[in-house]
């Protein structure tokens, strides 16, 4: 492989690198007790700033209610009139609980009061409180078959007062499955969805926001999203996201006021709980699909979706849809690629000619930059044709590489024999406590032989080089999902073809020069 080549292999895995390392999770198991703890509090003294403690209805014990439908199950208590558990089901039959025990209860108001269940079933719960301070608070909960469902909060009063300020939270955190755990947190975001247009998503930091302002807000994570959507945003006044530092995760609050010259309120908050399918987010047509995160080259990266929905469409497995989508890839890119290629053949072919040149001009290094120069010019070698090209082609690279990465349609998906989960790397073999993963070594065996048949440099130190990347990316891409590694495995096989004919090319040209 010529120096431009080796180059665009080193820019290339440090690109990824610095994405891993510094935008994609560190790792960090899920809160702490004592931390989560501490957040909680934190959060706790933001939703009751203005609240007078209401009396506790001591007749009334603690009770819990569970929800079941064919895609969650939930469980709610009447302390708080609040979630404390909210679990999807995944395509493999797995739940997925999206409320951290540690933060539960979630949506709570008043969490200090145990409210009367009215009334119960699988469609709907009617919590209703008492103050004794001159007013009744009822919060009503509609389930549907799907993940979105929706909240109405009553305040009536009876005597003459003010009614403590209402909230609608959750978190610290959202919740997702235990091999995500580990970058949970520094993937968590609060978000907001502007109601002007153009509408724009914006990621929210720990100052607070006029709710009036925004169609929605919503915390996310890689995989799944939590989003409130009232039906008339002008009826909440601030949205408030907290957060006691990196190491934590946000939570978040959307708090009302009522009016003191009304008598009657109805808050009416339609909720969004569940994975972050883009496909299916779209169905709503709120903006939320905008929150499944395709990177910097995000318009490539959703041009790549619509493909391999596509070919999904054609095969039902994604394994093949990526393939089949890399095999596009390699078609669309293919000027690029033999330009690229015949330079890596040329290199290759005049590497002899440079030899002897460094050789004999070693001690005066103008000749020997001249007569390279001259070398170029007669044999038409551009020692840097092979790597523009390469170059041109990494925000393609880059939009498969992050729309792979985030895309939930992925979770829990079957390629074939061992490979059950495109999201994650391979399980082949389990050896002791290490666990083997065949995909990357097969990834590292094609680069290594891709490098064979390119090498054009008989210097050690860069051709040790080269025969340290099929190491490195191995390494790099061991924990990786399962699908990037086909991509990568896929675009290599296909490279590997392209080269064999063009050096095949190329051997043909000068033996009848």
């Amino acid at each position: 492989m010529q120096k431009e080549s080796v180059l665009f292999v080193v820019l290339s895995t440090v690109t990824i690198f610095v994405w891993f390392f510094f935008f994609a999770p560190t790792p960090s198991q899920q809160i702490p007790q004592q931390q989560a703890q501490t957040v909680v509090t934190h959060v706790a003294e933001i939703r009751n700033t203005n609240l007078n403690k209401p009396d506790i209805m001591q007749h009334i014990e603690e009770e819990c209610v569970n929800i079941e439908t064919g895609k969650y199950k939930a469980v709610l208590t009447n302390k708080g009139a609040a979630v404390l558990s909210w679990a999807i089901k995944e395509k493999n039959g797995e739940w997925v609980d999206l409320v951290f025990p540690e933060s539960a209860p979630v949506l709570a108001n008043f969490s200090g009061s145990i409210y009367k269940i009215v009334s119960k079933s699988n469609e709907k719960i009617v919590f209703e409180h008492d103050s004794r301070q001159g007013w009744i608070i009822t919060k009503t909960y509609n389930f549907s078959d799907f993940y979105m469902n929706s909240l109405t909060i009553a305040i009536e009063k009876i005597d003459e007062v003010s009614v403590p300020r209402i909230d609608i939270d959750w978190g610290p955190g959202l919740g997702t499955d235990n091999k995500e755990l580990k970058e949970n947190i520094t993937l968590t975001r609060a978000l907001a969805y502007t109601v002007d247009k153009p509408h724009k998503l914006k990621k929210l930091k720990i100052d607070s926001e006029l709710a009036p302002l925004y169609q929605w807000t919503a915390i996310d994570n890689r995989y799944f999203l939590v989003a409130f959507i009232p039906e008339a945003p002008t009826d909440f006044d601030r949205i408030i996201p907290a957060r006691l530092d990196k190491k934590h995760p946000y939570s978040l609050a959307l708090t009302a006021t009522m009016p003191k010259e009304i008598n009657k309120k109805e808050y009416h908050i339609n909720f969004y709980l569940g994975p972050k399918g883009y496909t299916y987010l779209k169905t709503y047509n709120l903006g939320l699909e905008k929150t499944v995160d395709f990177g910097f080259f995000g318009f490539l990266g959703k041009i790549a979706f619509s493909v391999l929905t596509f070919f999904y469409q054609l095969t039902r497995n994604y394994g093949w849809a990526i393939i089949m989508i890399t095999i596009v890839i390699q078609i669309l890119v293919l000027p690029l690629t033999l330009k690229s290629l015949k330079s890596a053949a040329a290199m290759k072919r005049i590497q002899p000619i440079i030899k002897d040149i460094q050789t004999k001009y070693k001690d005066n290094p103008q000749r020997l930059q001249a007569e390279m120069l001259n070398v170029y010019r007669s044999q038409k070698v551009n020692p840097l044709g092979g790597c523009l090209p390469m170059l041109l082609q990494l925000p393609i690279f880059w939009a498969f590489f992050t729309m792979l990465r985030n895309a939930y349609e992925l979770r829990n998906a079957h390629w074939v024999l061992w490979v059950n989960d495109l999201s994650a790397a391979d399980h082949f073999m389990q050896i002791g406590s290490f666990s083997v993963h065949l995909l990357p070594l097969l990834m590292g065996l094609g680069i290594f032989f891709q490098q064979r048949m390119t090498a054009a440099t008989s210097d050690p130190t860069q051709r040790r080089i080269m025969y340290i990347m099929p190491i490195l990316f191995t390494f790099m891409f061991w924990a990786f999902p399962s699908g990037l590694v086909i991509y990568w495995i896929t675009n290599s096989a296909i490279s590997m073809i392209e080269q064999y004919f063009v050096i095949k090319k190329d051997e043909v040209r000068v033996k009848h020069s």
